[in-house]
């Protein structure tokens, strides 16, 4: 994450959604290639909200977690909001993904680095169970982010 980018981990981003209004998300991790790995939220904002109103918000309100191109924030199309209220690092972890290998069927839960949203992550084979409850892997770009945010908070 150099100097340049408009964005540090702990900044909240507002998500213009189809429709109208906007969705939130955090930064939670960040590289420097531009790759973000980030928490949304569920609710729908006529106007991007003030930071001080979502200060309770934590990682388990999250309604997606994904790895996304930093695009929508460098671009200024997702603007950001501001610093969350008392964000500490430790509080948002580097979530483990769920990925399903389409040759072989089987499940697998992939964990990145702390550091690095894009590093080589390492993967465990595990069960179908945890595979559910687990976000799902692959890095986005900031359309589909849109889109999914849209259709969810629909």
């Amino acid at each position: 994450m150099g100097d340049s980018v408009p964005y540090r981990e702990g900044d909240l981003f507002a998500v213009p959604l189809d429709g109208g209004g906007y969705g939130v998300g955090l930064v939670a991790r960040a590289n420097r290639d531009g790759v973000v790995a980030g928490y949304f939220f569920g609710d729908r904002f006529a106007q991007p909200p003030d930071p001080d109103d979502l200060a309770a918000v934590g990682p388990k309100d999250a309604i997606l977690i994904k790895s996304f191109g930093d695009l929508g924030l460098v671009r200024g199309e997702w603007p950001v909001i501001g610093q969350l209220p008392g964000w500490r690092r430790e509080d948002w972890p580097m979530p483990a993904f769920g990925r399903q290998e389409p040759l072989t069927g089987r499940f697998l839960r992939v964990e990145y680095s702390d550091d690095d949203p894009n590093a080589s992550p390492r993967e465990v084979q595990i069960s179908q169970a945890e595979f559910d409850d687990l976000p799902e892997d692959g890095l986005a770009g900031f359309e589909f982010i849109q889109k999914r945010l849209s259709q969810g908070l629909g």
